[in-house]
């Protein structure tokens, strides 16, 4: 009979590695959403795609600090780095060639997910890492400015956008989930 691991204790080694982890591959992910609607959308001087372009300056930010962190703590990266590459291009893309509306669906929906995702995690730090809290906090701060943008730019009338927002979510947390472990 084989037991099932046990999850770490909040504030343990393993528990922030996993974080860690977790937030650099969700950090590359935006980078790479961001790159796939910029692909599309990056010529045009709309509002929405200039605020694309400032909301993808702050995630690569956000990337550079997980980098340094992934390096500075030896934390191994998630293995599903190629997979992510792919498919943040590939959705960031694909909502962008449905339109501004379904680009900005996409901002706000992946957003939701991480303003809940960087929540708990602050929650379950409590005083164990006080340098990390406060870049999550930071970070979770500016991820809900990126949805209210996105939500200003047009978000919810984009076609299909309750399913589409859906989906995208239920994406997220499969990806938060097995960036954690892998």
């Amino acid at each position: 009979m084989s037991r099932k691991a046990r999850p770490a204790s909040p504030g343990t080694a393993a528990d922030i590695e996993a974080m860690i982890r977790v937030d650099h591959a969700g950090e590359y992910g935006a980078v790479r959403i961001y790159e796939g609607q910029l692909a599309v959308l990056g010529a045009s001087g709309s509002p929405a795609a200039k605020a694309i372009r400032h909301m993808a300056k702050q995630e690569e930010r956000h990337l550079e600090t997980f980098d340094k962190l992934i390096n500075e703590r030896r934390v191994r990266p998630t293995a599903l780095e190629p997979v992510w590459r792919v498919a943040g291009f590939a959705l960031g893309a694909a909502t962008a060639l449905m339109g501004e509306k379904a680009a900005m669906a996409c901002t706000a929906a992946v957003e939701d997910v991480i303003d809940e995702h960087y929540a708990a995690q602050i929650s379950r730090l409590g005083d164990s890492d006080p340098k990390l809290k406060e870049t999550v906090e930071d970070f979770r701060a500016e991820e809900i400015q990126h949805r209210d943008a996105a939500l200003a730019h047009g978000a919810e009338q984009a076609p299909g956008y309750r399913l589409l927002s859906e989906a995208i979510k239920a994406g997220c947390r499969v990806a938060i989930r097995l960036s954690e472990k892998i």
